[in-house]
């Protein structure tokens, strides 16, 4: 018997797996994101697809640690004086967020004749929208660190504060439930705030002193366990005193973001966070009662779209009265427009108190999970649908006219660099660029630089490229800087071009585009840090000079064979740290070697590279 169930048990694990592998890269392929992935994945499994699990719930509750690691890692990437700084995002954007789609959508359920506290139970879940499914998309988009990222990143914590008066409010709503008293009441919020008070002096004090005595043990797995101890007992600690596991841990985070152990934690914590997350997603794929969604579909499907429109709505709105550029509140409307995980407690809170039946439940848990489900397709769609942005160029100069007897294409840190020896040198330079707020921020420390895109011939005439004795490439993409190229060469083949070089195949591909000078821009840098390497194992400067010499020589070499001859040419120039070393002269003779009788002939000859 014990053998037959750990075997259940393995083939559970092995489904698990075996989903979110051959789902997410499918999904990801086709455009869809590893989310909708994961989700169709638990579907498939779940107890109302093939029936590999039969309890979602027990698999969902353990995999809610992924949204509660996700979190702290959140929080260390979010110093105290940040938190402090976004505190009129959290609760003033926050608050009316949450406060403005809570009418709204009990207003839906009002319209659709349920009663006011059915419908404030079914609006006030689906307001709290999925931290996990969120978070993880701005995370994919790589804007959580962007101020827009904050603002939904402050919305998040707010839902994540608001789950405790909505639970107190559905005690109040039962039946009974205004039998209890208002000592009762201030008692749970006094709990809620001595939990958060009691962890925030936990971290300050005792938290680096206890990750140091660890760190002086050098035990790595203590180390891990200590992290995990970290992160699930700030967890539980919340969750005791009413509040959610995610809110204890971002603030366990963000009391360790300053910490000079914050980067080791984040490294433990990681890849527990990347599984729990996805099994998450596969357990709320899970959770979907497809019997309840065939039996009630007409209901679910007017509500999933009347919850998700008029959240964004109200999303949107708020956004804008709060001057919000359009663009921004549109993403923030789809972005934010589903429920969330906490839903599913505020929905069983209710249903334990009678506020809705156990049918009603099921019901407004599907609506929940459809809209989780269809908020990547949202995105997607937000995407197609909406043209780009176009960029403001108030106070910005658009080029036209220009004289400067050099011309500067790109202006990021390699443009702003080699600027520096022509200015010094009294030169007349015209800077172009198409990016608004480093333009502006380059006015701040005494550049001015002009609004204009290289790949563009009229722009290039504009900003005096005809005129000019040299231009310089310093655009940071590889396929730009080739295209101008291109361009300028076609354009003015006299004019002497200087272009930046992301690696080796783009300084090939610059060199056929006609370029008089180009230069990859790491490989100067990369050779002073090897040659200070060197130095600092005590080898003689004028060694380190001739030895650096002599890599600049073999890849002028290499170079030239790879024109030549294609990019996977010229290893020989290369010194590797594998196998049987060539030996190649240090100076290359001045004539080549002949053999003196037939034997040494043919060994020469079956040592010749093969064509």
């Amino acid at each position: 018997m014990a053998v037959a169930a750990s075997s259940s048990d393995l083939v559970q694990v092995v489904a698990l797996l075996a989903a979110g592998v051959v789902a997410v890269p499918i999904f990801k392929r086709m455009g869809l994101g590893s989310i909708l992935g994961y989700l169709a994945a638990g579907v498939v499994i779940g107890p109302f697809g093939l029936g590999v699990f039969s309890e979602s719930e027990a698999i969902l509750h353990v995999a809610e640690l992924g949204v509660v690691m996700f979190l702290f890692i959140i929080g260390l990437e979010m110093q105290p004086s940040r938190l402090w700084g976004l505190r009129r995002e959290i609760f003033g954007l926050g608050a009316l967020q949450v406060g403005v789609c809570a009418l709204l959508l009990t207003g839906v359920g009002m319209a659709g004749g349920f009663p006011i506290a059915q419908s404030f139970v079914a609006g006030a879940g689906f307001v709290l929208t999925s931290t996990a499914i969120v978070m993880q998309l701005l995370e994919e988009r790589g804007e959580i660190a962007a101020p827009k990222g904050q603002r939904i990143v402050s919305v998040l914590l707010l839902e994540d504060l608001a789950i405790v008066p909505l639970l107190a409010l559905i005690a109040f709503l039962a039946p009974g439930g205004a039998d209890t008293s208002l000592s009762e009441r201030l008692t749970e919020v006094g709990i809620g705030l001595a939990a958060i008070v009691g962890l925030v002096v936990a971290g300050r004090y005792l938290l680096n002193p206890f990750f140091r005595i660890l760190a002086d043990a050098r035990a790595r797995e203590v180390m891990t366990a200590a992290a995990l101890l970290v992160v699930l007992g700030s967890a539980l600690a919340m969750q005791l005193s009413g509040l959610s596991m995610a809110m204890g841990a971002f603030l366990a985070g963000v009391l360790l973001s300053e910490s000079t152990f914050r980067h080791q934690l984040e490294a433990d914590i990681e890849p527990f966070r990347g599984i729990l997350l996805g099994l998450f997603f596969l357990a709320v794929g899970m959770s979907l009662d497809l019997h309840v969604v065939a039996a009630n579909w007409r209901l679910i499907a007017i509500y999933v779209v009347a919850y998700m429109v008029m959240k964004a709505f109200g999303i949107y709105i708020v956004a804008r009265i709060l001057k919000t550029g359009h663009r921004e509140a549109l993403e923030r409307a789809v972005f934010m427009a589903q429920g969330g995980e906490f839903a599913f407690v505020l929905y069983s809170a209710a249903a334990a108190v009678g506020i809705i039946d156990g049918n009603a439940n099921a019901t407004l848990t599907a609506i929940v999970i459809i809209s989780m489900v269809l908020t990547p397709l949202a995105i997607i769609a937000l995407r197609y649908l909406t043209p780009r942005d176009e960029q403001s160029l108030d106070g910005v100069d658009v080029a036209d006219g220009l004289t400067g007897s050099v011309l500067i294409i790109g202006f990021g840190r390699f443009g702003q660099i080699a600027s520096q020896p022509l200015l010094l040198r009294g030169i007349d330079v015209s800077i172009i660029d198409n990016d608004v707020e480093m333009i502006q921020a380059a006015a701040d420390f005494g550049f001015k630089v002009y609004y204009g895109d290289g790949t563009r011939l009229d722009i290039l005439h504009a900003a005096g490229a005809g005129r000019a004795r040299a231009v310089l490439i310093c655009v940071d993409k590889a396929d730009v800087a080739v295209r101008i190229a291109e361009l300028v060469k076609a354009e003015f083949p006299l004019l002497t071009v200087l272009a930046r070089a992301f690696d080796r195949g783009t300084a090939l591909q610059l060199i056929r585009a006609g370029v008089d000078y180009q230069l990859r821009e790491t490989f100067e840098s990369a050779l002073v840090f090897g040659g200070s390497a060197l130095e600092s194992l005590g080898v003689d400067p004028e060694d380190v000079a001739e030895t650096i010499e002599d890599v600049r020589r073999r890849d002028t070499n290499r170079f030239e064979t790879q024109l030549a001859e294609g990019i996977r040419a010229g290893q020989r120039f290369l010194r590797g740290n594998i196998g049987t070393p060539i030996p190649t002269p240090l100076s290359t003779p001045r004539r080549p070697g002949q053999a003196l009788n037939e034997e040494t002939a043919g060994v020469l000859h079956k040592s010749e590279p093969a064509d």
